[in-house]
């Protein structure tokens, strides 16, 4: 097991695997921007070390300085999180070539996997399910023309080297692709820094649900349920429960073998969770795959009693996985809502600021992964969640009813938040009865916006 791991990360995702590495008996060393100076991740790790100014390609995306800082400090292996170098090839062969472990898959994986086009034919060679549109990446407008006429509008135009929701746009006539398919590729230039696009068949109003799958490198392979990831802003995701109202354990277990038969074939190894677009007819459709831990873990640790961190990093130490697929087993319900400082009576915008009052719930069934205290203050540079609140329950009832008091009793003063959006958002009809769909909170804001 490794002695010293490196945290290339901050905010909550750094807290958690700072506690990981503490019930692993593995110090932790944290690094941080001038702007993160009194930020938790700093302050709890066994060390911390400064590697840049505020701006992330200065700091949390300078790829020599996160590896001169793990050469410094002597840490054996880097935990990258989510987000900033996660899905980073580069940065993954980068620790490889400098004798650090990337806790995560190979660079090799990452590279076949990060290109969503070059995904979804690896998945459609597997035998998985993809949407109808193109097999991979589009270079012409009359090409784009012919794919889209042939998938039937609309169709969404998506960059290849996309995530978050950037670079997606929907293209509901042929008289629209070619403005849309301008206006992703540049979107997709100035996140990603590729401008590549590929055009997949819009499914209406499906149910975003994705398969946690984990391996190690002695080739065996387990899934662990899926997550509804359904509740989305724009592409963004706002709430998440574990297990899908509309999932049975038929569905599961097909999504499931669908998943894990497409990480065989990219020889993955390590935490990945494949994302699919599940119809009215149960029909489900290969979306995307993101090749490290996701924001929303926390409700699969809950129902299966898996920690999946502490399992990254054994593995990547290169121990094999302590169970089987016959040992996971769903247990209850669990629901994360992501709180953010943002204010959503103007458009969401973000609120930083310095907090001034804080009350975290607590109680059976509640988790906080969180990195923010009283006097902790919210900075601009960086993304606007303030910690993820999480209900555990013996069923989807029982976790709801948890969510509105934990809800209820969360106070932070000094910066506005979504927890009344949040809160509002569990009372309604269509999420009591787990009816809502991918497009359901768009259309529920536009709808009140009229109002």
């Amino acid at each position: 097991m490794f002695k010293k791991i490196l945290i290339a990360n901050r905010g909550e995702i750094a807290v958690r695997i700072i506690r990981a590495c503490r019930e692993l008996g593995i110090r932790s060393i944290a690094v941080y921007s001038t702007a993160d100076r009194s930020s938790l991740h700093a302050q709890i790790a066994d060390e911390a070390i400064c590697i840049g100014p505020p701006a992330t390609k200065d700091s949390y995306l300078n790829m020599d300085a996160v590896i001169q800082a793990a050469i410094n400090t002597g840490a054996e292996a880097i935990h990258p999180g989510f987000g900033f170098l996660s899905e980073n090839a580069e940065f993954a062969r980068l620790c490889e070539k400098n004798g650090i472990v990337f806790i995560g898959p190979s660079y090799k994986a990452i590279e076949m996997l990060g290109d969503k086009a070059a995904a979804k034919e690896t998945m459609a060679a597997a035998g998985v399910p993809v949407i109808p549109g193109s097999k991979g990446a589009v270079r012409s407008l009359k090409e784009a023309q012919r794919i889209a006429e042939e998938a039937g509008y609309p169709v969404l135009v998506k960059a290849s080297a996309g995530g978050g929701g950037r670079g997606i746009r929907r293209v509901d006539s042929p008289k629209e692709l070619e403005a849309q398919m301008t206006a992703a590729k540049q979107e997709a230039k100035n996140f990603f820094g590729d401008d590549t696009v590929y055009i997949e068949k819009f499914l209406i109003n499906p149910h975003h649900v994705e398969i946690q799958i984990i391996a190690d490198r002695q080739g065996s392979y387990i899934y662990l349920g899926e997550r509804d990831c359904s509740m989305q802003r724009r592409n963004q995701k706002v709430l998440e429960e574990c297990p899908s109202p509309v999932v049975d354990e038929e569905l599961r277990r097909k999504m499931g073998e669908a998943a894990v038969t497409a990480a065989k074939l990219c020889g993955y190894y390590n935490a990945g969770t494949i994302e699919f677009l599940v119809d009215d007819n149960h029909d489900f459709y290969f979306m995307e795959m993101n090749t490290r831990i996701q924001v929303e873990h926390p409700i699969t640790e809950e129902v299966t009693g898996f920690d999946l961190v502490k399992a990254q990093i054994e593995i990547a130490a290169g121990m094999p996985l302590r169970v089987a697929q016959e040992d996971i087993k769903l247990r209850g319900h669990a629901i994360e809502c992501r709180i953010n400082a943002e204010d959503p009576e103007h458009g969401f915008r973000p609120s930083p600021g310095t907090i001034t009052a804080l009350y975290v719930p607590g109680g059976p069934g509640i988790r906080i992964d969180g990195a923010v205290y009283q006097g902790y203050t919210i900075t601009p540079y960086y993304d606007s969640m303030i910690s993820k609140l999480i209900a555990h329950g013996s069923d989807r009832d029982d976790a709801i009813r948890k969510m509105r008091w934990a809800l209820s009793e969360f106070i932070v003063d000094g910066v506005e938040t979504n927890i009344d959006f949040q809160l509002d958002l569990i009372k309604r009809p269509e999420f009591i009865s787990g009816s809502y769909d991918i497009g359901f909170l768009n259309r529920y804001m536009e709808k009140n916006k009229k109002k």
